[in-house]
Order: structure tokens, then C-alpha cells, then sequence
């Protein structure tokens, strides 16, 4: 066991899996010489060489594109979109062929393609290096779509992602690579060392795919949630000393209704938070699919914490994110309500 950050974790996944199965490549642009932009993939090009660790041209589509090629041919593919934010000259690929292989060819084929592609802000990288655009993904049908928020569910969730038969689109939320926060953007990220999730197996183990994770058992309201908000509710939560249940949804597509229902069955009261803007963003799927397996259990509205519905603002970076503020606002809400 050591103590990782996520980019640590995730590179660790790539390497533990090219070393047990030759067929799992790396391809991206600056994955190789320079190790990606944020060093996930460092080191992997020195030891498994540049037939494995491929550095490509600018060219979203043609990376995926190659990517379906090696899938098709025996290959897994693992291949990086610098930011989510360059993804959409890729999304036809993605969409037209990687994710109708299986179906399309009576299951002669599979397409077992991991895309990893970093996402959110929180780094000050503007409207073009910060979207969050799972909710897109999660629509189409023949993908999986994953969001991990802390190391040790980063790399197994990444194992199983390389391992599935069927596409996965990998999200990582840059703003927790080096460590969690509690929301505050005036207090600096806590180390990944001292917390329970930064502790990560060196070989390899699996987080399987479409089950959520219950991280704070509580009784008066469920919050579900992803990625870098899991972070915010329980800062907001603690901050409040309210009894709150939350749920790491961990995997958006296929989506864990079943864990969820429960904990709403049982608190009555829910709130569901995400980064990426509120109008027909993912909050909304799984507002819907609770409304639909708890509406008599329902002791109050079901609450939505969201980012604006504007272009990622560069200049009210910190006021578009979703902070400790108005989550704890929403928690305040669901709980006066009648």
C-alpha cells in the first residue's frame, strides 16, 4: 500500500496493466516523450517503448479513430483527450462507431477502448480547459461513463475500465490530481497522504464499474454526487454537523439506481450536486430516476446544486463552481421543507 495522489494512481493503473497484457497501448497527444500534461502518463514511453506509448498528431478524431482500429484487431487501447474541452471533434467517432461496434456487428466485434480525458476547473484554465461534459456521454447508448473522486477508486476504477469488453469514457477531475480540498478557493489542497482514499495498492485490483459507494452513512437527507463535488458536500455536511448520507456515484453510465433509491427510501429528503451546468446536465437523469422509484417517500423537493447555465466564465471562475455555500444552502432547504 502507498500513499498517491491521482495522477499517481492513474499512472500507476497503465503501468501494472501494460505490464500484465501486451495489447493494452497508450496513445494521446504528448503522452510519450513528455509524459502528458499532467504526468499521468510519465515514464510509461522509457519503459514499454514507443510501440506501446504513442504520441499522436493534434487530431482528436483520428487519436479515437486509431483507437477503434487496435480495439477491433485485439488490441485495448487507452487513449488520452488532453481536456474534455477538445473531445467534441472526436464525439462522431465516439459516437457513430466506437460505441455501436458491439451491437452493429451482432457482437462479432468489441471495442474495448478506454478514453481518459481530464475535466472541470478549478484551475483557472478558462471556458476551453475546464467543461464537464459527461451528460453527453451518459446519453449514448454503448457507453460507460466514469468519474472517479480519489486515487484509490482512480485506479481501480481505471483497471476495470482497460479490462471491460465495451467502451469507457474515463473522466478525471484535474482539480483533484494532487489532492482533495474542502471548497474554499483561498485554502490550499490537503495532501492525498492524509487521506484514507490516497491509500492505493501498488499491483492490481479492480473497483468494479456501476456501483456507487455510500462515503458518509447518515439518516436526515441523501446527497448524491461525482468527481470533484464529492469533495464540497462532505466539507459542506461536516461544516453543518447534519446527519447527511452521500453518495460517490463513482460511474454516471450505466447509473447505480438501486443504491440510491435505498438511501433516499431511507432519509426522505435528497439532494443531487454536480459541477457542470444545471440545465440538462446529468442532475436531471438522476432527479428523474429518484422521482420515479421514491416519489412516496419523498418528505421534500429534490434539490439540485449546479453550475451556471453560461459558458465556463474564466473571470467568476469560483462564483460559476458550486462551493460549500450554496450546497449548504440546498441542505438548509431540504431540511425546512415540508
Amino acid at each position: 500500500m502507498s500513499h498517491m495522489n491521482m495522477i499517481q494512481a492513474l499512472n500507476s493503473a497503465m503501468d501494472v496493466m501494460m505490464a500484465r497484457d501486451p495489447g493494452v497501448v497508450v496513445l494521446g497527444e504528448d503522452v510519450g516523450y513528455f509524459g502528458g500534461v499532467f504526468r499521468t502518463t510519465d515514464g510509461l514511453q522509457r519503459k514499454y517503448g514507443e510501440h506501446r506509448v504513442l504520441d499522436t498528431p493534434i487530431t482528436e478524431g483520428g487519436i479515437v479513430a486509431a483507437a477503434i482500429g487496435m480495439a477491433v484487431n485485439g488490441l485495448r487501447p487507452v487513449a488520452e483527450i488532453q481536456f474534455a474541452d477538445y473531445i467534441y471533434p472526436a464525439y462522431d467517432q465516439i459516437v457513430s462507431e466506437l460505441a455501436r461496434i458491439r451491437y452493429r456487428t451482432g457482437g462479432e466485434f468489441a471495442a474495448p477502448v478506454t478514453i481518459r480525458t481530464p475535466c472541470g476547473g478549478g484551475i483557472r484554465g478558462g471556458q476551453t480547459h475546464s467543461q464537464s461534459p459527461e451528460a453527453l456521454f451518459a446519453h449514448i447508448c454503448g457507453l460507460k461513463v466514469v468519474m472517479p473522486s480519489n486515487p484509490y477508486d482512480a485506479k481501480g476504477l481505471l483497471i476495470s475500465a482497460i479490462e471491460d469488453e465495451d467502451p469507457v469514457v474515463f473522466f478525471e477531475p484535474k482539480r483533484l490530481y494532487n489532492g482533495p480540498f474542502d471548497g474554499d478557493p483561498d485554502k490550499p489542497a490537503t495532501a492525498w497522504s492524509s487521506h484514507p482514499r490516497g491509500n492505493v495498492p501498488e499491483g492490481h485490483y479492480r473497483v468494479p464499474i456501476g456501483l456507487a459507494e455510500i462515503i458518509r452513512p447518515g439518516g436526515q437527507v441523501t446527497i448524491v454526487t461525482y468527481g470533484t463535488m464529492v469533495h464540497v458536500c462532505l466539507a459542506s455536511a461536516r461544516g453543518l454537523g447534519v446527519d447527511a448520507e452521500i453518495i460517490d456515484l463513482r460511474t454516471i453510465a450505466p447509473l447505480d439506481v438501486e443504491t440510491i433509491a435505498a438511501s433516499v427510501k431511507k432519509t426522505g429528503r435528497c439532494i443531487v450536486a454536480h459541477e457542470a451546468t444545471r440545465f440538462a446536465g446529468f442532475g436531471a437523469e438522476i432527479l428523474a430516476s429518484i422521482q420515479e422509484d421514491c416519489f412516496w417517500h419523498l418528505e421534500a423537493p429534490i434539490q439540485r446544486v449546479a453550475g451556471w447555465d453560461t459558458p465556463y466564465p474564466h473571470a467568476f471562475e469560483w462564483e460559476y463552481f458550486p462551493g460549500q455555500a450554496r450546497v449548504s444552502a440546498a441542505i438548509k432547504a431540504t431540511l425546512e421543507a415540508s
